[in-house]
């Protein structure tokens, strides 16, 4: 039989706790429920999705595959119905955007494509910079809203701004690495291992303040603007890495395996939220863009 929107639903719950209790108690249901329905997806498929392990869940390949597809699919769901109550094609006009580098590819990617799906009428035009220019630009009136990491925000005065998405910060670690069997790590544990910096946004501040609060002084192998360097680097063994869980993927572009792990203690989170100049009147294509971004992905 075909997979139906609620496996899709509970596989995509599993997928973000990586374990069937914490998909069941998110999504207000029994476990044996989420595990059953985890069970049929994967037999219509004809494939593993999961590896099964006593720490919990772990996404195989083709797991890490479907799940893209899923979140696609849910998410276009979830825009057909806003379409029919908010006639979304009778909003046109402009709007124009702006993002920080970390955002870019992890966060408006899905945003945007949800967007203009919805409102096709309106035309958007979006501009990748840094903080502190794209804070120049909303001031100035030259851009509508900005979608960027809260802790840039300097304009707090000017500007006003408003939390959509919060990531915790895990470890990365290659496919059996020594701190990947452990029950507990604690920042100390780390201290000796080469690190992979991430130069993008605040992420090398928020490691470097991390590890200092623990009075511990990094080990840094290698610095780079590049999310998929790193990915290469911690997957072949070059470094380990502290980043934020919502650039996380599985596997290097070389299709080599990444662990994540929590660290023990207090780890900064990574916040991404919406930016517009105080006191601006908001366009209508402004304002929708804000509210699709505050609605959470469908899960029931």
């Amino acid at each position: 039989m075909a997979f139906t929107l609620r496996q899709l639903q509970y596989f995509v719950a599993v997928c973000e706790t990586q374990t069937i209790s914490g998909a069941a108690q998110n999504l207000s249901i029994s476990q044996s429920a989420v595990t059953d329905a985890i069970k049929e997806l994967e037999s219509d498929l004809g494939l593993a999705l999961f590896e099964r392990h006593r720490r919990g869940l772990t996404l195989t390949n083709r797991g890490h595959q479907f799940y893209r597809h899923a979140q696609r699919i849910l998410a276009s769901v979830s825009d057909a119905r806003r379409a029919f109550y908010e006639e979304p094609n009778a909003v046109a006009g402009t709007l124009h955007l702006g993002v920080t580098s970390l955002v870019a590819g992890y966060v408006l990617s899905d945003l945007l494509g949800r967007y203009r799906r919805t409102y096709p009428r309106v035309e958007v035009t979006a501009l990748e910079d840094n903080g502190d220019y794209l804070e120049h630009l909303l001031i100035g009136g030259e851009l509508d809203v900005a979608v960027m990491i809260m802790s840039n925000v300097r304009e707090r005065v000017a500007l006003q701004a408003e939390i959509f998405e919060t990531s915790p910060y895990r470890l990365w670690l290659p496919l059996g690495h020594r701190l990947a069997a452990m029950e507990s790590i604690e920042i100390g544990d780390i201290a000796m291992d080469p690190l992979i910096m991430l130069t993008v946004d605040e992420t090398e501040e928020n490691t470097g303040r991390l590890l200092s609060a623990f009075n511990t002084r990094p080990h840094v192998a290698f610095r780079t603007r590049s999310v998929e360097a790193v990915r290469s680097l911690v997957a072949t063994g070059a470094g380990i890495a502290i980043l934020p869980d919502l650039i996380y993927r599985p596997w290097s572009l070389e299709g080599d395996r990444i662990e994540s792990r929590d660290i023990s203690g207090s780890l900064p989170v990574v916040q991404v939220g919406m930016v517009w100049r105080k006191g601006s009147q908001l366009s209508q294509a402004a304002r929708d863009f804000i509210g699709l971004a505050k609605v959470p992905r469908q899960r029931d």
